[in-house]
């Protein structure tokens, strides 16, 4: 699908310029030497846009100086600030980054009044050169739009076409779209729809593609591939990221990896297992999404291993489920506990269930919000504290992190 071209910093998005492979650092932004420190690496390895949150206004001090001190070490890696709910911080960082990612809807409570953030937010990315990502992700849309349409893929490509019109009244084109979800179905059904709308409308963006929260390991891998390689075999897909509840750095290989496959990036050497699992989820993942076939198997493979990867990628598929979905985010600035290992004890927890959903999020900003499947959710708080939700409802504050993984069992059991 032919997109227009935008610039960020050196690098090219969209056109005929290759998948461009990005990620984003989870170090607090307040630690200077450790966000520089870490962009550092990423750059090194790989990655050609680097996204770092910006929680308020008293940050924007924090990503000017991690800019200086990563262009005065001689890296021009674009960074991309990463912005939720605060339209006065997205002005006020639009003249120090190369790239600032927002949700329009969730600048203000007042629709009315998030449209004038947003232009306000226009005119200040035009005047410094600064593109921007319309980046909706599925569970937080507005309520104007949840209320018309529900919260579906079509109220999605609905919610970014608003927004993408208004930079169209605006003249401003330096503009990338995003449709994430951490369900593999409702990711790839926004995309299209989204690229569906743009074609009728005459002006097509450059798409960042990617599943949300989709966990670790091979489960987080395949999940990731199996969608992203669906949307890019049909063209959609100009950007990627696979985010991983792992460090940054490991999810380059797997995007480098997609965006080998599908452009004429260059391929990343892997371990032959993992490159086994990559291949089986880009072959099988769009005819399982697109049910053209209805099973997979590798009788190729050690029979142990071969019925694990052929569970993995009928659940990422969301064809069947042998054990229960786990939404989990990457971890970002914003994230106060240790979410890594919180995932990992969940899921050691509750690995004999099934026909569950269990979220497992780094804030309380965003993890109720973009947790829109789960049946329980595990967020943290800040200060050794655990959130727990049924649903969308919490029912247990203020949990010492100690104990909470105990209390979400016993939840989850009392009612099955």
């Amino acid at each position: 699908m032919e997109t227009r071209v935008v610039k960020v910093g050196d690098v090219l998005i969209g056109g005929n310029n290759p998948i461009v492979v990005q990620t984003m650092c989870n170090t607090h932004t307040d630690d200077v030497d450790a966000t520089v420190a870490q962009t550092l690496r990423l750059a090194e390895a790989g990655a050609q846009l680097v996204r770092i949150t910006v929680p308020g206004l008293q940050d924007v001090p924090h990503i000017r100086e991690i800019k200086a001190r990563v262009r005065a070490a001689g890296c021009d890696v674009p960074l991309v600030a990463d912005i939720h709910f605060s339209s006065e911080t997205a002005i006020a960082v639009a003249s120090v980054v190369e790239k600032v990612r927002i949700n329009p809807g969730n600048f203000h409570r007042d629709h009315a009044e998030a449209r004038r953030q947003f232009a306000r937010f226009l005119e200040e990315c035009k005047r410094y050169g600064t593109a921007i990502r319309i980046g909706l992700n599925h569970g937080s849309l507005g309520a104007y739009i949840v209320d018309r349409y529900g919260n579906t893929p079509q109220a999605m490509a609905l919610a970014a076409m608003e927004w993408i019109e208004m930079c169209l009244e605006a003249a401003f084109y330096q503009v990338v779209v995003s449709l994430k979800a951490s369900n593999t179905v409702v990711m790839i059904e926004a995309y299209r729809e989204l690229a569906r709308m743009m074609q009728e409308r005459g002006v097509v963006f450059p798409l960042h593609v990617g599943v949300t929260e989709a966990g670790n390991g091979d489960s987080g891998r395949i999940k990731s591939c199996v969608a992203i390689s669906t949307l890019l075999a049909e063209g959609i897909g100009n950007t990627v990221r696979v985010s991983l509840t792992e460090p940054p750095e490991n999810e380059l290989p797997v995007a480098q990896y997609l965006a080998a496959r599908y452009s004429a990036a260059e391929a990343p050497v892997l371990p032959e297992r993992d490159g086994i699992v990559l291949k089986a989820a880009c072959d099988y993942g769009k005819p399982l999404l697109d049910r053209t076939i209805d099973t997979v198997s590798f009788p190729e493979l050690e029979p142990e291993f071969g019925a694990y990867l052929a569970d993995e990628l009928m659940q990422a598929c969301r064809r069947k489920f042998y054990r229960p979905e786990y939404i989990a985010c990457p971890g970002c600035g914003r994230t106060m506990y240790n979410l890594q290992e919180a995932f990992e004890a969940v899921k050691a927890r509750t690995g004999h269930l099934q026909d569950v959903v269990i979220a497992v999020m780094g804030c309380i900003v965003n993890g109720p919000g973009e947790m829109a499947d789960a049946d329980w959710g595990y967020v943290g708080e800040g200060g050794g504290k655990v959130t727990i939700y049924r649903g969308k409802e919490p029912v247990l504050r203020h949990i010492p992190d100690s104990e909470a993984v105990d209390k979400l069992v016993e939840l989850i059991e009392s009612e099955r």
